[in-house]
């Protein structure tokens, strides 16, 4: 059986992401996609725009991990409807500080593209020790 086209587009992403290929990414978005990033650290928020996501938000995963930063996407389901949900497993280091934990971003998909993306983590405590 094939695989659903939104899990398929997740996963396309998640590959993207870790390979560094933003471009990829862009055109994976719509132009006002939103990045809902929980926690109460620097990072956290809403990222409006695909240009405030990337540019701004996925380049400070990794600048500010010092390149460290990793992702391995362990599963996505899909209800069919524009909705599909991933699980993932973050590690990175940042000055003395390391995470390693479980989390996962729920996505809304339109017309094959991602158009809002909420994130959420496993230990919000954790996270925005690690962040802040």
């Amino acid at each position: 059986m094939a695989e659903h086209p939104h899990a398929l587009l997740v996963r396309k992403g998640y590959d993207a992401f870790m390979r560094g290929d933003m471009d990829s990414l862009r055109a994976m978005m719509t132009g006002d996609c939103t990045h809902h990033v929980p926690g109460s650290h620097p990072l956290s928020g809403d990222h409006k725009g695909i240009d405030s996501i990337i540019d701004g938000y996925y380049r400070r995963l990794f600048s500010d991990t010092d390149g460290s930063f990793r992702v391995a996407l362990l599963n996505v389901f899909v209800d069919g409807r524009g909705h599909a949900v991933s699980v993932h497993r973050v590690t990175a280091d940042r000055g003395a500080g390391h995470i390693d934990g479980n989390g996962g971003i729920v996505f809304r998909i339109v017309g094959e593209k991602i158009t809002d993306l909420d994130e959420c983590v496993e230990d919000m405590d954790k996270s925005d020790a690690f962040w802040s």
